[in-house]
């Protein structure tokens, strides 16, 4: 059997865990289905499904090349769009999902460019802090934080992984002192945004040390960009994730706060409908925003300290 529809028939069968389904929405047998995966287990030498009567799940080793097998059927579906595009010039609406700070920070000068590139594609940028069903709503890409999608029916594909930090002002710091440990927090103002996972709790670790400490705000808010304000302001000690202060930080408006304890990253994704054939206008902007992760080297600059410079 051809490599690659064993990995299109592997790929449906990790989504769906479950071959009947898999082998419905290919339009193929069951038994055809389970021979595939019969056969890529023998030729791979490794168990990648767990069998039962009720159910099917991954192994460690399944998930692994489920994860492998997406990219390598996104790049091959990338290249041969990339030629088929070449002479049509996109057009129609390209609706964007994101979050505010993402939007204000990144997506703007990503869509400036593309504006000015394809300029018949026209943009309706939804910016909410709260996940929603890209489905129900008609995003055709949205950028998330977080490892996984609950719909099966999209496609993710990571552009970064963002730290989250602790930053104050240095006003805040002068008239408040720096905490030492995680447990001085509780003597300090915290800034929390209320739609993060455990958003009252913080878990922090150093070497083979973790805490997980509840936390009480002074202010609490939906939005990162009212929190950057009130910590700018000097009200507070401020949770953000790198991508939203990293600019502060450069330029001394803020400074790190327990820079030796660490917070559970965020994976930034890019998410889309998991279509055979994607409109060219979203094809070229996810392009687009992948090139502007890469040229700026996103994800490095936001794991490293910045440079501080005057700005």
């Amino acid at each position: 059997m051809d490599r690659f529809v064993e990995l299109e028939i592997f790929t449906r069968i990790a989504e769906e865990a479950n071959l009947t389904r898999a082998a419905e929405e290919l339009g193929l047998s069951v038994s055809g289905v389970s021979r595939c995966l019969a056969g890529l287990e023998n030729r791979l030498g490794v168990r990648l499904v767990q069998r039962s009567t009720r159910q099917l799940s991954l192994t460690s080793e399944g998930e692994r090349f489920a994860r492998s097998a997406r990219d390598i059927l996104f790049n091959l579906n990338e290249a041969e769009a990339s030629v088929s595009l070449v002479a049509a010039e996109p057009r129609g609406t390209l609706r964007i999902g994101s979050s505010l700070s993402f939007a204000l920070l990144h997506l703007m000068p990503v869509i400036r460019e593309f504006k000015a590139r394809y300029p018949m594609v026209g943009i309706d940028l939804q910016a909410s802090n709260r996940y929603c069903d890209i489905i129900e709503n008609g995003l055709d890409v949205a950028i998330r934080t977080r490892l996984s999608e609950v719909d099966s029916s999209v496609t993710i594909r990571k552009l970064a992984e963002v730290p989250r930090l602790l930053v104050a002002s240095p006003d805040y710091i002068e008239k408040n002192g720096t905490p030492a440990e995680p447990e001085d927090l509780e003597r300090h103002a915290l800034l929390l945004y209320t739609l993060s996972d455990d958003w009252d709790h913080l878990t922090f670790t150093r070497n083979d040390v973790r805490k997980r400490l509840p936390m009480k705000p002074e202010i609490a808010s939906n939005d990162g960009q009212l929190l950057r304000r009130a910590a700018l302001d000097g009200m507070g000690i401020l949770v953000q994730p790198a991508y939203v202060v990293h600019n502060d930080l450069a330029a001394g408006r803020l400074v790190p706060v327990l820079e030796n304890w660490t917070l559970p990253r965020l994976t930034m994704n890019v998410v889309f409908p998991s279509r055979t054939h994607l409109p060219a206008r979203t094809r070229l902007f996810i392009d687009a925003l992948v090139m502007h992760f890469r040229e700026n080297d996103l994800e490095r600059n936001w794991t490293g300290q910045p440079d501080r410079t005057v700005q």
